[in-house]
Parts: C-alpha cells; sequence; structure tokens
C-alpha cells in the first residue's frame, strides 16, 4: 500500500514542480501583495472606522456626546482598558475611548485610520466645550503589516489547497487519468492520502519560504513559539485540502469545479479576517465565520505571532480544524467516483 500511495504522491509533486509557472506564481503573489500593503497602502484596508467604547454594552447610547454623531464610525463595546488597548495595538480598533469620570482616549501611532478617527473625536471634544486626555498604549503598537501577514499566508494556503487538489483531481477524472488508475489495486483512500500528503508539503514549502523572506526582508514580529506556529500551518492545511476533496469527489466539469472553489473561497476571504478584522461585526457574521477552517488558521496564527499565544490557548481551534477535516476526509472518501460518468 505504501508503494502505491508513494508513487502517485512522487508523480503529483513531479507536476506541480515541473510546471513552473505555476510554481512561480504561488511563490510570487503573496510577497507581491505584502510589499504592496507595505509600501502602497501602508496602513488600513477597511473604509469605516471602529471605535472601541470602554463601558458597559450599549454604552453608545448611555453616554449622550457629539462624538457618536460622527459619520462612518462604528461604535462597539468593550469590556475593559486592557482588552481594548491590545485591540487597538492589533488594529482591530482604530480608537479606544473612555468616557468615565476623567475622558480619555488611546490610538496607535501606526494607523493612519487612528490619526483620522482622534481628529474626529477632537473635534467633538471641542464642540462639546469638554477636555480628553491622550493615553499611551502600553506594550509594542502593531503595524498593519504585521497584523495581515497571517490573512496573506492563509490565503495564498487556501488557493493553493482547493484550487490544487480540487480543480487538478476533477481534470484527472476528465480526461481519463482516474479510470485508469481504477484498473490498478490503488483504492480510493490510498490515492486521496497520497494526494493530501503532496499537497501538504507543498504548502508548507512555499508557505514556509515566503514567511521567513517577510520576517526578514520586513521585520514582522514573532512572540510564540515557531513550533506551535508550524503545527497550526500543518493541521490548517489539511483542512483546507480535506474540503477541496469534497468538491472533488464527483464533479467531472472543471468549469463546475472552479466555480464551487470560487464560491468557497470568497466568503472565507471576506468573513475569516484576512484583510480586515470582524471586531464590529454583528454576532451572526462573527459566529458564521466560525464555521469556515481559514478562521480557526488566523484567529491561532496572529495569537501566537503577536500575542505569544501557547499550545494550550490555541488548542480549540486546532481541535476545531482537526474535527473539520475528518469530516471533509469522510464525505470526500466515501462519496469520491473514479469515472467521469
Amino acid at each position: 500500500m505504501l508503494s502505491r500511495i508513494y508513487a502517485i504522491f512522487r508523480a503529483r509533486n513531479l507536476e506541480f514542480v515541473r510546471d513552473r509557472g505555476t510554481l512561480a506564481w504561488n511563490i510570487a503573489l503573496p510577497i507581491a501583495l505584502m510589499f504592496g500593503l507595505a509600501v502602497i497602502f501602508g496602513a488600513e484596508g477597511r473604509n469605516e472606522f471602529t471605535i472601541g467604547v470602554v463601558q458597559i454594552p450599549k454604552a453608545a447610547e448611555a453616554v449622550e456626546h457629539p462624538f457618536f454623531d460622527t459619520r462612518y464610525m462604528r461604535f462597539v463595546p468593550v469590556a475593559d482598558v486592557d482588552s481594548g488597548m491590545r485591540k487597538v495595538s492589533r488594529h482591530q480598533l482604530d480608537l479606544l475611548v473612555d468616557f468615565g469620570a476623567q475622558p480619555r482616549y488611546w490610538i496607535n501611532p501606526d494607523s493612519s485610520k487612528g490619526y483620522f478617527a482622534e481628529m474626529a473625536l477632537l473635534r467633538a471634544v471641542d464642540l462639546a466645550g469638554d477636555t480628553v486626555a491622550k493615553a499611551q498604549i502600553h506594550g509594542q503598537a502593531i503595524r498593519y503589516v504585521d497584523w495581515v501577514l497571517p490573512g496573506i499566508l492563509g490565503m495564498n494556503m487556501m488557493f493553493s489547497a482547493l484550487f490544487g487538489v480540487g480543480y487538478v483531481i476533477v481534470r484527472y477524472r476528465k480526461n481519463g487519468f482516474l479510470k485508469r488508475l481504477r484498473a490498478t489495486p490503488l483504492t480510493a483512500l490510498e490515492f486521496i492520502t497520497a494526494q493530501i500528503a503532496s499537497r501538504l508539503i507543498l504548502i508548507m514549502a512555499i508557505t514556509t519560504l515566503v514567511f521567513l523572506g517577510t520576517k526578514y526582508l520586513l521585520g514582522t514580529p514573532m512572540e510564540g513559539s515557531y513550533a506551535t506556529l508550524f503545527l497550526i500551518a500543518i493541521v490548517g492545511t489539511v483542512a483546507m485540502i480535506s474540503m477541496g476533496l469534497i468538491v472533488a469527489a464527483r464533479v467531472t466539469s472543471e468549469e463546475l469545479a472552479g466555480g464551487l472553489v470560487n464560491v468557497i473561497t470568497w466568503p472565507m476571504m471576506l468573513m475569516s479576517g484576512v484583510w480586515f478584522s470582524l471586531e464590529g461585526a454583528g454576532e451572526f457574521v462573527q459566529g458564521a465565520a466560525k464555521l469556515f477552517p481559514l478562521t480557526h488558521i488566523l484567529d491561532s496564527a496572529r495569537a501566537v505571532m503577536l500575542d505569544g499565544a501557547t499550545l494550550y490557548d490555541v488548542a480549540p481551534s486546532l481541535i476545531a480544524l482537526s474535527v473539520m477535516s475528518a469530516v471533509f476526509l469522510g464525505i470526500g472518501a466515501t462519496t469520491f467516483r473514479w469515472r467521469a460518468a
């Protein structure tokens, strides 16, 4: 059995490496996006300001202040100052305000949107005839490029896993390659295992290369364990590949496979926190985002890279990804078919 798995595994690796255009694209795209964000857009990726309010829930209704009438501002309650400051430093909030007995606010000095939110706050305070103190953020302020790096890497992993497995296997089925394999002793589980192993090694190699390159060139932070981050990447990649197998299990049209993969990838890109935080989104949106493996990958990766989270801290995300992998793999293996018709 191992020899058959190895034969398919080796053939798939050779096929990918010999396709130099695809290989170069997988490496060049995330690097180009990182430098584009760092140099051109530099700071933020959202069109709305998210303001944290240190009060009980519905604080914006409990406190009357002209600042709450400012357009394009989304106000979200924050339980305490410490958690609010961390979110400001991580670009999850553009500004943190406390309209308590001694009004004060916090901004990230590396956030351009925080700067403009501060201007709006000071203008509203001036109109109200009040005063507000500017407080300092404790700890290191994180650049947007530092925060978005896991999103770029996760997005690249997602596309490589879904298109590299789902689309390729459909092509195999359409051109009759799977039909010929069906005549061999190879089983569906063995074939799927070889595909997962092949794509896993390729994705991990490319992701590691891009991560090390951006860390060296842009000086992105790494507060936690490299081993924990590597484990997150492995478990997350397996979950993504297993999801792609569901698309590849029975589809016979490459066009349909591409459409289905896009249907899966675009909601994940918008709702999993690739480009911006969902801190100000509704509870339904935040809950729905937890159904996507990419959300768990990015949340746990950012926790390790930016906050120094341990393996114990990210264990719930790893368990969720493992369960998703088992479910997706089971569906893909049981519904897999060799023939195109």
